[in-house]
């Protein structure tokens, strides 16, 4: 299958499996639903859930064996981007081009939606029978999604994002809130897929999860530079905001330019730890790439 067939098959299958376990509309509480399923099949790149699929492909598994992980971290990041578009924290009006869940249903049941979504991310983890039968590993994969979920992940560099409005960051100290608030979910999306092949190498593991931090700090610079550099239409989401709410950005530290140099730099190094890998890994090399290409 190429690469293309692969993203193109993989983001419709998602797409059904997020469906089948999101409660209907019309399910009491219809609204609380509702809001769950706007948030999450509102539209969305499903990057998270394809380096789920692509890593167990390049560590030589079935893919369609983790739907559970991949809805799973797509739960979270939903979760996760209703909270921040709440006025408390970023106060954004757009979400992929629509109205934001708050807007849309008000704030009270956004918070509901979100902390819906997060419980049944784990819900789904605990009960996926296609995943391994193996709990340690079931378990495994649990505790890798909750600390990418929680204060030592994305809650944290969510805090840490609000402490620093209206400061001058580090390029270290940058990179740490990112690899925090970004590079989580998407660092937890490899490892999950890694970890649910138990007879994988420990140095393999590592490889893999240097390929995520490296492309999650990637994919955060890219958003960065399309925040200056696109309009609203093509983000779906307000341009310009960063600098309207006085956030340190990497354009706003390294200039475009070097902006743009240092995330090739970055998918480099992404593209290097996965030397050991065979084609299985193809998909993996090629959403490194696009990570510093896409248009939005």
């Amino acid at each position: 299958m190429s690469i293309e067939a692969f993203i193109s098959q993989y983001r419709a299958h998602v797409e059904q499996a997020l469906e089948q376990r999101l409660a209907g509309g019309d399910i009491h509480p219809c609204q609380l639903h509702q809001a769950m399923r706007y948030a999450v099949l509102n539209g969305g790149k499903r990057i998270r859930p394809i380096l789920v699929y692509a890593t167990a492909r390049a560590v030589g598994l079935e893919p369609a064996t983790l739907d559970g992980p991949a809805c799973a971290v797509e739960f979270i990041h939903a979760f996760s981007l209703i909270h921040d578009d709440l006025p408390a924290m970023d106060d954004d009006e757009l979400r992929h081009g629509k109205p934001t869940c708050h807007k849309a249903f008000g704030e009270a049941i956004a918070l509901l939606a979100g902390d819906a979504l997060q419980a049944l991310a784990f819900q789904v983890l605990a009960q996926d029978r296609a995943m391994t039968r193996q709990p340690a590993i079931r378990l495994h994969l649990v505790a890798t999604l909750a600390q990418a979920a929680g204060s030592r992940g994305m809650a944290g560099g969510q805090a840490i994002d609000l402490a620093a409005v209206g400061k001058e960051l580090t390029l270290a100290e940058l990179e740490n809130m990112h690899i925090h608030k970004t590079g989580a979910l998407i660092r937890a999306s490899v490892l999950m897929g890694a970890l649910s092949q138990e007879a994988l190498p420990a140095v393999s593991l590592q490889q893999l999860d240097h390929y995520a931090k490296c492309i999650g700090l990637a994919f955060q610079i890219r958003d960065d530079i399309l925040d200056v550099t696109a309009d609203t239409r093509t983000l779906g989401k307000t341009q310009g905001a960063d600098a309207l709410l006085k956030k340190p950005t990497y354009p706003a530290l390294l200039g475009l330019e070097g902006a743009r140099d240092h995330a090739r730099t970055l998918v480099d190094e992404a593209l290097a730890s996965l030397q050991t890998f065979g084609p299985e890994a193809d998909v993996l090399r090629w959403i490194a790439g696009y990570i510093v290409e896409r248009p939005y």
